[in-house]
């Protein structure tokens, strides 16, 4: 349930109280004023109910804003040269067209973790080490995860195993994970039995189908060195998808960081509660239940991290097939 369906149920209760007691009452007991109540039984009286749902605010329109494509020189040119301050990135910019004060410039590092030296040659390291696999000290502490840029849905979709438990009749049971990293859509897979790269490679045949289902094209995947992803089946069907295999150095989980992520929400907000409802005889049944949740997880939760920023991965989805439309 969204916070706007709370609210429209809220104010629905407030006018039933009140229908069935007294307005004196029903403010009371709601804590709104008199005047607040009137204004939602006008509204519901002049436009119906569904009046009663509140509106979104809309972003507002700043004629000053700096143009997004600015916004992606500027950034290009911080990681080009992350040891130049604001105020030396002024001529490399002017020569790409974007005039801008040393103020304004700094601005926009400071808003995406890139205000000082460290933090840009931190990033420039983790962003080599996401393309080669070469990890430099400064990748360690920066501000981004090696998993965390991908300019198109596809590029980079970060694959992992989760093990699940031990299921009494049912056995050993994995979850294969995968989290595209621009969109933070994500496919999941249950398997029972050891994680192998055959596994593995037919769980990559999912995501394919999966991702295509929504326009996307996978072009990218980005791994731990567990043995299902540095397996044989698995390498030649990700050469004969024609896949680029990022893999992460070893002993760093954090490299991974998105897919890490998502399984900890799926074990608090899935597995957890699941298991603690219900005891499960057949996997289909746990596998049916985990589909559901992930439905909702792609098209209606809305993820707040730094990121996301509220959005789900649906809206973030659809806001890169329109760009690319």
């Amino acid at each position: 349930m969204t916070l706007a369906e709370v609210i429209h149920r809220r104010r629905l209760a407030v006018l039933d109280h009140a229908a069935r007691i007294s307005v004196t009452e029903a403010c009371r007991v709601s804590g709104i004023s008199r005047t607040t109540f009137y204004r939602w039984r006008d509204r519901a009286a002049r436009y119906g109910l569904d009046a009663l749902i509140p509106k979104p605010r809309c972003t507002p329109s700043q004629p000053n804003t700096t143009p997004p494509w600015q916004i992606e020189i500027v950034l290009a040119e911080a990681l080009a040269r992350p040891t130049l301050g604001a105020r030396q990135l002024l001529e490399p910019l002017a020569d790409r067209g974007v005039h801008l004060s040393a103020s304004g410039v700094q601005k926009i590092l400071r808003r995406v973790n890139l205000a000082t030296r460290a933090q840009r040659v931190a990033a420039l390291a983790q962003i080599t080490a996401a393309d080669s696999g070469l990890a430099a000290e400064a990748a360690l502490d920066g501000p981004f995860g090696f998993c965390h840029f991908a300019a198109q849905p596809g590029d980079l979709v970060a694959l992992d195993a989760f093990y699940v438990g031990q299921l009494k009749g049912i056995g050993k049971v994995f979850q294969l994970t995968a989290v595209d990293t621009a969109t933070r859509w994500a496919v999941a897979q249950l398997i029972i039995g050891d994680k192998t790269a055959q596994a593995a490679a037919a769980f990559l045949d999912l995501v394919v189908a999966r991702l295509a289902a929504v326009g996307v094209e996978l072009t990218g995947v980005l791994t731990d060195n567990g043995p299902e992803f540095i397996g044989r089946a698995f390498r030649d069907h990700l050469a004969d998808l024609d896949v680029t295999h990022h893999r992460i150095p070893p002993r760093s989980p954090n490299h991974n960081a998105v897919c890490e992520r998502f399984q900890g929400t799926v074990l608090d907000e899935f597995y957890r509660p699941a298991f603690h409802r219900q005891r499960f005889d057949h996997l289909g049944h746990l596998d049916g239940q985990l589909q559901g949740w992930l439905d909702r997880y792609n098209t209606r939760r809305r993820n707040h991290s730094d990121f996301m920023r509220g959005r789900t991965p649906l809206q973030v989805l659809t806001s890169h097939l329109s760009t690319a439309a």
